[in-house]
């Protein structure tokens, strides 16, 4: 291989390298607001699934408590 192209190597490969983190840094940069919207509204959607979640749980235990019988309790006084 000539000198030429070794030269020619030693240029382009990491002048493409600097081009594409800089393409990349400004794609990043111009979508993250984005992204970190929609992953902070996704997550609000889950806290509020979980405390819907739980509020019927409460509600539920609160018209149905658990019932327990004497020997699920303590067995020994059945004998």
């Amino acid at each position: 291989m000539s000198t030429a192209a070794t030269a020619l190597i030693w240029w382009v490969v990491p002048a493409m390298g600097l081009i594409g983190a800089l393409g990349y840094v400004l794609w990043i940069s111009k979508f993250q607001g984005k992204y970190q919207q929609e992953t902070q509204r996704s997550v609000g959607q889950f806290q509020r699934f979980q405390d819907s979640l739980r509020d019927s749980q409460a509600r539920d235990a609160e018209h149905n408590p658990p019932t327990a019988l004497t020997t699920d309790i303590n067995p020994e006084l059945d004998s």
